[in-house]
């Protein structure tokens, strides 16, 4: 029998991945489990595991598309006694009903016993509850064959799109396949206005570019311009940014810290059998102090819940370290980081930036932090004004860490020297608060010591 597998929400509410690319073809044999496909969402990759055994019938979505959840993705031919499905699963684009005595919980894709959709991230939507685009309606409403439908949704059928009557003002919208009315929506071309030169006047994806080209000068320009679709990581990272610059007032504050004493301390550490196998870096030091500065100043480590009309504060500290990655920035999470040691820390900060350089950090780790750390200083940076991460209080920014002139007991000498930055939103952190949180971070990092005190 067909059982057809829906794009599942993979990180908790998200509303739409794009296809990266297929590790499996038509006339496949598949296993459960299986790994079938890569795909982004605006969070971060994920292999999907395939939730039936069989042969693989039809891939319903094409690398590059964006799928909305809930839609079909790959068609699989199961094996059924009588063409009925075993009992307990569900016919093909059907959720599948709850198993008696299943303790497990559902398969991916399948629904569980409380009625949501059984994914690699927690749960999904309740069945029926992905809100999708109204279709258009044509003036004309023949039926089409099934092929020319399947070879619509595939988006290979030159006729997939076809024209709508917009009145006679608006004009003919020539035919356009999805990937290319994407391409003209965020580049801001009005399709009505183009004339396709694909087979049978289609609008392809070179005549969209060549519209949105700006005019040729009066004198030829050296070089040329590449143009990429915002999706994905970098859609997310810009909303996200926006979003926090126009909703949170946002201050910053500057402090140089001589952080010899804690160079010296690393230097001692390394040497030792504990952290012999870890690679102890000056963010970790930085991570513990943010930490225990926390505690003192809780207001940083809280949330503005404005339509609650209350201020959250959280007792355990789910630290974001900004990762650049291939595929853009993402900020994952070491949770309960307060309650680690420095080593535990380390290792944490180590294994945590090898999983987003491989690009393999799952979407859990990327929600739920209530403080962010970024390392600027890694690419010779010495400060900067960094923005709040939203649902946050407040973000460090550490610049690099290099030899300066210093006074010392009156006297001019050459101390190993970092510029912090902190970043805060003045709806949950007063001056005087984040002055202080700021101070005792430095406090702690031109003398490690000091934290026996506290």
């Amino acid at each position: 029998m067909r059982r057809e597998f829906a794009m599942p929400d993979v990180g908790e509410g998200l509303t739409e991945a794009e296809i990266v690319s297929w590790q499996v073809q038509p006339g496949d044999t598949v296993t459960v489990n299986q790994v079938i496909c890569e795909i982004e969402t605006a969070k971060a990759a994920v292999e999907l595991p395939c939730p039936y055994a069989g042969t693989v019938g039809e891939l319903l979505a094409r690398p590059g598309e964006t799928i909305a959840v809930g839609t079909p993705i790959i068609a699989i031919e199961t094996e059924a006694a009588g063409g009925a499905a075993p009992a307990g699963e569900a016919r093909a684009g059907e959720a599948a009903a709850p198993r008696a005595g299943d303790e497990g919980g559902a398969k991916i894709g399948e629904a569980g016993a409380d009625g949501r959709i059984a994914t690699l991230v927690g749960y999904g939507p309740r069945p029926g509850s992905v809100t999708r685009r109204p279709r258009r309606t044509a003036q004309a409403t023949s039926p089409q064959p099934a092929d020319e439908r399947h070879s619509r949704r595939l988006g290979t059928d030159e006729s997939a799109v076809r024209q709508v009557d917009q009145g006679a003002d608006a004009g003919r919208v020539p035919l356009a396949k999805p990937p290319v009315r994407k391409l003209a929506k965020d580049l801001g071309v009005d399709l009505r206005s183009l004339a396709g030169t694909g087979s049978g006047g289609v609008i392809t994806r070179a005549d969209v570019e060549a519209a949105a080209a700006p005019a040729p000068a009066q004198v030829a320009a050296v070089g040329g311009v590449r143009r990429e679709p915002i999706r994905g990581v970098r859609r997310a990272t810009a909303a996200a940014m926006v979003s926090s610059a126009f909703t949170a007032p946002h201050v910053t504050e500057f402090l140089a810290v001589d952080v010899t004493a804690t160079m010296a301390l690393r230097d001692r550490l390394r040497a030792t059998r504990e952290y012999a196998d870890v690679k102890l870096t000056p963010l970790a030091f930085v991570a513990k102090a943010v930490c225990l500065a926390a505690k003192r100043t809780p207001e940083v480590n809280a949330s503005w819940d404005e339509a609650a009309g209350e201020i959250v504060y959280y007792e355990r500290v789910q630290l974001g370290i900004a990762a650049a990655t291939p595929r853009g920035l993402i900020v994952p999470k070491v949770r309960d980081a307060d309650t680690l040691s420095l080593r535990e820390l380390t290792g944490a900060l180590g294994e945590l930036t090898a999983t987003a350089r491989a690009g393999k950090t799952p979407p859990a780790d990327l929600v739920g932090g209530t403080f962010t750390i970024t390392n600027v200083g890694v690419f010779g940076v010495d400060t900067g004004t960094p923005i709040i991460n939203p649902g946050e209080a407040a973000i460090l920014a550490v610049g690099a860490i290099k030899p300066t002139p210093w006074v010392v007991d009156g006297e001019l000498a050459v101390r190993t020297v970092c510029q912090l930055s902190l970043s805060f939103d003045h709806r949950l952190v007063d001056g005087e608060q984040g002055s202080r949180f700021l101070a005792d971070v430095g406090a702690l990092l031109t003398d490690p010591g000091l934290a026996l005190t506290w």
